[in-house]
């Protein structure tokens, strides 16, 4: 994906679930989680659920290029109580991703501290003077023929782009991925990452709460 273009899909607005405090929708690769800087950049996920729920707040994000669960909320309430829950790394998420080469072993921890690259901006890169902590951990799912991992990553941290700054650091980077593959596990059709299930707390009731959304690829 060209990063100096911006076209994305023009996919309805996808609701995995919906109650009075939270919307859960899928959000298609392609799209920004909120407006970028300018009038060509203002096509975005809240925007287009908002045309439905006017209603519906902002509690985190997903990067442009990749797929997959957003919660919002529907009340203040609802906000605050879900904005604490990412804060504190309360919500548990799970990501299921495509990966350049057979990644060994089939279960693992990534721990290397990530900060902007600054004269590469917005790239992040690993540093071990000035990097804030940054976990990831992996299981893999299937070792395909084609020289291909497909694997579950589950971030312990939330830092901007730790899963694929960790997977390329691995040496396995995400097959699609416009910023940090290279060669030909850069050219597939879209980022091959996908958030794919979402554990938290319910803002109201305080029960837990799973919620999945079907991986694309």
């Amino acid at each position: 994906m060209n990063e100096s273009t911006y076209a994305p899909p023009d996919d309805p607005v996808r609701v995995i679930h919906v109650d009075h405090e939270v919307i859960l929708v899928d959000k298609p690769a392609g799209l920004l989680s909120v407006p970028g800087k300018g009038e060509d950049l203002a096509d975005c996920m809240i925007t287009r659920l908002q045309r439905i729920h006017p209603e519906a707040l902002l509690v985190h994000r997903l990067d442009r290029d990749t797929s997959g669960l957003m919660i919002f909320a529907l009340t203040r309430h609802a906000q605050r109580v879900l904005s604490a829950q990412f804060e504190a790394r309360q919500v548990k998420k799970t990501y299921i991703a495509r990966l350049w080469g057979h990644l060994e072993p089939r279960t693992g921890e990534v721990d290397l501290p990530l900060s902007v690259d600054w004269p590469n901006r917005p790239l992040q890169h690993v540093n071990h003077e000035s990097g804030r902590p940054a976990r990831t951990g992996w299981r893999v799912q299937r070792l395909d023929a084609d020289g291909t991992t497909r694997v579950r990553l589950f971030p312990l941290t939330g830092r901007s782009h730790q899963l694929r700054v960790h997977c390329q650091a691995l040496g396995h980077p995400i097959l699609g991925d416009p910023l940090y593959a290279t060669g030909a596990a850069r050219r597939y059709a879209r980022l091959m990452l996908h958030s794919g299930e979402l554990r938290f707390r319910h803002p109201d009731s305080g029960k837990g709460m799973t919620i999945t959304a079907p991986c694309p690829f």
